[in-house]
């Protein structure tokens, strides 16, 4: 019913006064509308509207900032350094050509490594503001087309992070070879099944990174008490102690690192601090000429005098660099700046000094009774050893702590993009990006950390593991560092392979020295990274069997069609949402569904969440909705995308923007409004980019109130019909429309369709398919599919936690998958 409220004035407001109390509004008006305010993305907390201009206070937080977060790991290498590099391969002689030859190597890795490679070249290699060995294979997979993921549309690319890139460079390569490049990894599968499996391994190698690092931290932090009591004492400390700190750190874990993060810089800072004066001090009162050693000449005397002992110790002094990834890979908290001028200022300073000041030390202390009198400790005062203990026992928790949270995310990402299995994943903060927790990951990396730690006992063993961990994911950077240097920055391929033959040759040194020590605790990150590799590859096959099993049979547009606008069911109301992979076409579920329950809601919703090979995607670009058949059938497709950083809303926020954003299209009238059948639903049917509800604040808006008793309009003059009255309470929506006076009739009644729908409320129905392989498959797949995907959906989350539905409203639809 139709009631317009009449007032004094030329402009006066239509109100459309629905059943049950639905409420859908049109303010008409002839004055120009205000301009729309500054829209921030409440999902990650960017302001759309806002060009990022930092000032230099902006910059020096952010770098003051990072010490906690990026350098954290970095900064506690001297605690272990010198200990793992004396441990057997090479003595420390009283000519001192060894300890000088070591300081000489610390030096120029140092230099070359984090400095040149890092903090100068691949910093730069940033997809839109993030970094990290999947920010290298996403920023490929948009220049080359080389993406894994099954279900990725044309419509992804008008994305704004895709035209970014476009903008600062040409998609297509300027160089000959660039091009050739390009199209044979386009055009060959297996090489980009080899690109993914190379940024796997990487990847596998950062988590079991995050298991070795808090370990050899920790343990080499408590190291320090060998100092004060006897060595038989000793050993029955110094492990239930380190335990007891890992496990309180593991256990905090789920408080998230925001309540105590502000403490990570102050700390990290004060460690630095404390190593680099102690650094002078030693150098001042021991050998103020240790700073000769830097050159490189006592690198070759190094090597000259201990041949294959002194090969085989650079997989000690490799340590020196253990969590220089870090500052990659954390490159989305802050900026490129930032974190240059942290280290540059800072970070690489300190550690030079610390270094030097332990060779000082060691080069006037040669009487040495046991290995563990190389140790850092050793070269402290004593009136400062217990202060200074305590410190690094909390820099190792912060250098823990951030590759901890760094494993967290690249899980996230791996989950995101369909290559690890579904796990719970609870923000921790509301305000800050990225602070997530993962409770199945977290309790696995304290057991493997316990095992390693209970196990190994020493810092040598854990150095190698470490060690080999570390140069492994840094050459996988250096191998698609190369691609991008062709394929995206579109610079000549001399120059890939300068970087390659240079950073490549002096990692594959390192790697060879850390690979000789397989038996003596390098076998440990093989082997971990071996089952998360086995856990990846079987998840991501798997997943991409089942969307192919999907499109191979997914229903006709033509049999929809023959239904008619009922579909040949009972329409109750309310919104059913039918979760699909499916970006085209009406999946097997849905038929299979009414062919044994002959009855749907009203509006039916055709939902596809996805994550696309971007680190975010933004709000205004969230859904593409289009309709399925003519739209008296009210049947809706609604692809909603997300990157691979981004922030998942709840349900409520979510089914909230969802009916929102339907409603926004329905008023737009971006379609053909008679439903023409000849562009209803093809592979690539016409959609519409619709945002969320806070991106179009000059569209419709969603209010919704659970009431008992409906209040008055506030006017005498408008009639009302009451409903009968129920006794439940009952859920009331508005659609405040904007000023439009082109909106139809069709429109009008459709909107009214969908807000009575709402109210009725949405059912989530999800299927829940048992995936097995089909007659006449190999062994090998039978034994993949039916045992290692089976075992693995079995324990991984359900769809709907991944939904966020809430239970009393999912229904699961069954279905036996042979693939």
């Amino acid at each position: 019913m139709l009631v317009i409220l009449k007032k004094n004035s030329s402009t006066p407001p239509f109100l459309l006064v629905l059943p049950k109390w639905v409420i859908v509004k049109w303010n008409i008006s002839t004055s120009e509308s205000s301009p729309p305010s500054p829209i921030m993305d409440l999902e990650t907390g960017i302001s759309q509207n806002h060009v990022k201009r930092e000032s230099w206070k902006t910059v020096l937080t952010l770098a003051y900032q990072s010490l906690g977060v990026v350098y954290g790991d970095l900064s506690t290498s001297p605690l272990y350094v010198y200990k793992s590099t004396f441990a057997d391969d090479i003595q420390h002689s009283e000519t001192n050509e060894e300890i000088y030859g070591v300081l000489s190597f610390v030096f120029w890795t140092l230099t070359l490594i984090p400095l040149l490679k890092y903090v100068f070249i691949v910093l730069k290699a940033d997809d839109n503001g993030e970094g990290g060995t999947f920010a290298l294979y996403s920023l490929l997979c948009r220049h080359a087309r080389v993406n894994s993921l099954p279900n990725c549309q044309v419509a992804d690319e008008e994305l704004y992070e895709y035209k970014k890139d476009a903008a600062a460079t040409c998609l297509t390569p300027k160089t000959t070879f660039g091009s050739r490049l390009k199209s044979t990894l386009e055009k060959h599968r297996v090489l980009q099944r080899f690109l993914l499996l190379l940024a796997l391994i990487g990847t596998c190698m950062v988590i079991g990174d995050g298991v070795l690092t808090p370990a050899l931290s920790v343990f080499s932090a408590v190291s320090g008490l060998e100092l004060s009591m006897s060595r038989e004492h000793h050993k029955y400390v110094e492990v239930p102690v380190a335990c007891i700190i890992l496990i309180g750190l593991f256990a905090l874990q789920h408080y998230g690192t925001h309540r105590i993060g502000f403490l990570f810089a102050p700390v990290v800072l004060m460690w630095l601090l404390c190593i680099s004066a102690i650094g002078i001090y030693n150098i001042i009162h021991w050998n103020p000429h240790v700073y000769q050693a830097l050159s490189p000449y006592y690198m070759y005397k190094f090597l000259r005098k201990t041949q294959r002992g002194g090969w085989m110790s650079l997989g000690g002094i490799l340590l020196c660099i253990t969590g220089s990834e870090a500052m990659f890979a954390d490159l989305g908290h802050f900026s490129q700046l930032s974190i240059q001028i942290a280290f540059t200022s800072l970070v690489y300073p300190s550690l030079i000094l610390a270094y030097m000041g332990q060779a000082a030390y060691l080069s006037q202390h040669h009487a040495i009774d046991s290995d563990y009198r190389i140790g850092f400790y050793v070269s402290v005062p004593d009136k400062l050893r217990w202060p200074v203990l305590v410190i690094a026992i909390l820099a190792a928790v912060v250098g823990s702590q951030a590759i901890i949270t760094g494993t967290f995310s690249i899980i996230k990402q791996c989950s995101a993009l369909s290559c690890f299995p579904r796990v719970k994943i609870v923000h921790t903060s509301s305000k800050i990006h990225g602070q997530i927790y993962i409770p199945e990951i977290n309790w696995t990396l304290m057991l493997l950390c316990l095992a390693v730690t209970v196990g190994f006992r020493d810092t040598k063993r854990m150095g190698n593991a470490s060690g080999l961990a570390v140069i492994t994911v840094m050459l996988v950077t250096t191998c698609l560092m190369s691609l991008v240097i062709v394929l995206c920055w579109h610079k000549n391929v001399f120059f890939a392979i300068c970087f390659v033959c240079f950073f490549g040759t002096i990692e594959a040194l390192y790697f060879s020295a850390s690979l000789i020590k397989f038996l003596e605790g390098a076998w440990v990150p093989v082997a971990l990274s071996f089952i998360f590799l086995i856990v990846m590859c079987v998840w991501h096959y798997g997943t991409l069997k089942t969307y192919e099993f999907d499109v191979q049979n997914k229903v006709s547009i033509n049999w929809l069609l023959s239904l008619g606008p009922s579909l040949g069911i009972v329409r109750v109301r309310g919104i059913g949402l039918i979760h699909t992979e499916l970006v085209s076409g009406i999946p097997a579920i849905f038929s299979h569904f009414v062919t044994n329950l002959p009855a749907f809601h009203q509006v039916l919703v055709f939902l596809c969440i996805k994550s696309v090979p971007v680190p975010h995607v933004r709000a205004k670009e969230r859904f593409l909705i289009g309709y399925i058949g003519p739209r008296e059938y009210r049947l809706y497709r609604c692809i909603v995308r997300y990157g691979y950083r981004d922030v998942h809303k709840d349900d409520m926020e979510f089914e909230k923007d969802l009916v929102c954003s339907i409603a926004e299209f329905i008023r737009s009238g971006n379609h053909e409004p008679n439903g023409a059948k000849d562009d209803l639903e093809s592979e690539d049917g016409k959609m519409t980019v619709v945002g969320t509800c806070c991106t179009h604040t000059d569209g419709i808006q969603l209010r919704e109130d659970d009431v008992d008793n409906i209040e008055s309009a506030g006017t005498s003059e408008l009639r009302e019909i009451r409903s009968p009255p129920v006794i439940q309470p009952r859920k009331r929506v508005r659609f405040r429309v904007p000023d439009s006076p082109k909106i139809n009739r069709g429109a009008r009644e459709e909107l009214q369709e969908l807000v009575e729908a709402r109210e009725a409320g949405i059912a989530y129905i999800l299927g829940h398919s048992y995936v097995r392989a089909k007659q006449g498959s190999s062994m090998l797949k039978k034994l993949v599919i039916n045992y290692g995907y089976g075992f693995l959906r079995r324990n991984s989350r359900a769809p709907a936690s991944t939904l966020s539905a809430p239970h009393a409203s999912t229904l699961q639809v069954g279905m036996v998958y042979h693939v």
